[in-house]
């Protein structure tokens, strides 16, 4: 059996907003456009609407989209647009930021210990 690559570890919400963010920076959805409405997001994530509406809430707390009880929820920003206040991260990604230094920290670490355990064996073979 094939190893199935990393699991994805962040909440639903989260990564539907992150699909939905790819999309509106990509062009698929510009400025002006309506969103699909949450029943069709839900079947395309195939989550519940509960999921589609936090994501939908983390998008309009980033200045994305406006959204507006019985109407489509409407894209009124590109992610890093000049004047978008898309500047602060959400705590999530925080999180996996800070994460993500103390790996590289890390590996920096072992890389250092590898180099010098390599230097003091380097004669070995030779013997």
């Amino acid at each position: 059996m094939g190893n199935p690559g990393p699991v994805d570890r962040r909440k639903q919400y989260v990564r539907i907003a992150d699909d939905i963010r790819r999309d509106i920076a990509s062009g698929q959805y510009v400025v002006g456009d309506p969103l699909p409405s949450v029943a069709d997001l839900a079947i395309r994530f195939g989550v519940a609407k509960m999921t589609i509406s936090n994501a939908m809430a983390a998008l309009r707390d980033e200045g994305l989209i406006q959204t507006r009880q019985g109407s489509p929820s409407v894209v009124v920003s590109v992610p890093g647009e000049a004047g978008d206040e898309t500047g602060e991260h959400s705590e999530e990604f925080e999180i996996i930021s800070a994460q993500l230094q103390q790996l590289k920290a890390i590996v920096k670490k072992i890389s250092a210990r590898m180099d010098e355990l390599d230097e003091r064996t380097k004669n070995l073979g030779d013997a």
